[in-house]
Order: C-alpha cells, then sequence, then structure tokens
C-alpha cells in the first residue's frame, strides 16, 4: 500500500494512493492515523486535486553517510568500517514539489538520491534479524548537501541540515518486504538528465545493519526516517534547477531548487 499525507480544503489526511496511471491516482482516505490499526474511509479524492506533504513529520531523520563505496570514493573517502551516522534536523524535511532553499552560506549545493527507511513503532534495540518488524515502509529522500560548507566545517550539522534540505516522498510504500528494497533501481536526474544510477544492494552496511545500529543508541517512534546512503554521481544544484529522486517500486520525489529569499 501507498501512504500519502495531503493536505485539502485547509485540512490535513493520510490516505492510501489508488491507481497506477499518474491521471488516474485517488487518495482513499484513512481514519485514524496510518501507524496503528486504521480503515480506509471510501471516500475518495484525485491525487491532482490535493496538496501532497511530507509522507511522515519524523522527530528524527537519522542519516547514514559513505555507505555506497563508489560515491565515498569519489569525494576522497573510504567506506567506513561501522556505520557513519549523523543528523538532519525534522526542519529539513520538506515534501514532494516543495522548493529546495539554496543557502546563503554555501556555494556549492548537491543532490544525494537515497532510499529512506520509515520506522512504524518505537523501538529501541533491535536484533539485526528483527529489522523488518520495525519497519513501516520506505521513501525517496534527496540528502541535500551544502558540500563547501561540509568540507570547510567538518561538522556536517549546517551543511545537511539546513531548512529544506531533506526532501522526502511522495509517499510511503509499505508493499516492500526488506529483501525487495535490499535490491531496487535509485536514481537521480536534473533537469531531465541522468546524473545518479544505482542499486540499493550496493549499500557497504545493509538495511538490517543500520536499524540495529541506530536502535543501539537510541529510541526510534513511528514515523522516524533512517537514510541509507547515496551512490555515486553526486553533483551541483543551480538556482532553478529541476531534480528528481526514482526508486524502483516505490516513485518519483521532485523539486526545484529555489534562491533563499
Amino acid at each position: 500500500m501507498r501512504i500519502a499525507r495531503f493536505s485539502i480544503d485547509g485540512n490535513v489526511a493520510f490516505g492510501a494512493v489508488e491507481g497506477d496511471q499518474p491521471e488516474e491516482l485517488v487518495l482513499d482516505i484513512i481514519k485514524g492515523i496510518p501507524f496503528a490499526d486504521f480503515e480506509l474511509s471510501g471516500t475518495k479524492v484525485p491525487l491532482n486535486k490535493v496538496r501532497l506533504l511530507p509522507p511522515v513529520l519524523p522527530s528524527k531523520v537519522v542519516a547514514f553517510g559513505r555507505n555506497y563505496a563508489e560515491h565515498a570514493r569519489e569525494l576522497g573517502n573510504e567506506a567506513p568500517d561501522v556505520p557513519f551516522a549523523f543528523f538532519k534536523p525534522s526542519t529539513s524535511v520538506i515534501g514532494p514539489g516543495d522548493a529546495i532553499r539554496y543557502p546563503s552560506f554555501s556555494e556549492e549545493l548537491h543532490h544525494e538520491a537515497e532510499l529512506a527507511v520509515v520506522i512504524g513503532r518505537m523501538c529501541r534495540e533491535v536484533p539485526r534479524d528483527r529489522a523488518e518488524d520495525v519497519i513501516f515502509g520506505y521513501t525517496c529522500a534527496n540528502d541535500v548537501t551544502a558540500r563547501d560548507v561540509q568540507r570547510r566545517e567538518k561538522q556536517w550539522a549546517r551543511a545537511k541540515g539546513f531548512d529544506s534540505s531533506c526532501p522526502l516522498g511522495p509517499w510511503v510504500e509499505t508493499g516492500l518486504s526488506l529483501a525487495a528494497a535490499s535490491d531496487l533501481t535509485i536514481q537521480a536526474t536534473v533537469n531531465g538528465g541522468q546524473r545518479q544510477l544505482g542499486r540499493t544492494s550496493e549499500m557497504t552496511h545493509s538495511i538490517a545493519d543500520l536499524v540495529a545500529n541506530v536502535s543501539e543508541a537510541m529510541t526510534l517512534l513511528p514515523g522516524d526516517v533512517i537514510l541509507t546512503g547515496t551512490p555515486a554521481g553526486v553533483g551541483p544544484l543551480n538556482v532553478g534547477d529541476e531534480v528528481a529522486v526514482t526508486i524502483e517500486g516505490i516513485g518519483t520525489l521532485t523539486n526545484k531548487v529555489v534562491q533563499r529569499g
């Protein structure tokens, strides 16, 4: 099931996305919240009549760096022996179609296409072989990075945590098994031209590894997001660019870069 969060007539709700063709997609509004038992209301609205929002509002986004060896090497690094985590604040999250605002303190903005794991229930110290039990689903993410700031400041809080640096969407796909999510095509395009192309099977540390690693240190809450790293091919974004992240079996997340005003 594809679960979207959306706004219509000033109201915010969750809905199940139905249909195959983009122009025919509709939302069946959910009674309640998707992280607990819920029912479909039977009230349906066309997807093109609503504004899609970030599919979740995470209390935290835990991201993992250098988790694809080729990407680590393209930036002059080695893939780490153990998962390498950092945070993006909840205020960095935006939804599909929302603007990525070019930060005033950077001159080198990069895209990073990533598979995002959405946690479905409160958990801590999750064994690797139980990781699938706590995963609600998967969505597309773009770990937008002020690369010059990342190099200059070493600590990544500003480089990867500025407002609008974490686009998520367009919805959460709950129908993928952990095995299926571990071998999907992931790509990024800018203005229609392909920049990144890889498979999630190329991760140095698996999805289960990452869930176990972060939950060993902190409690994860429903709606929390884990970013799993980006394949090689990251590159610059300029004001006016449209960047799209597409993941097999999930969908496409599209955002446009604008100047901070």
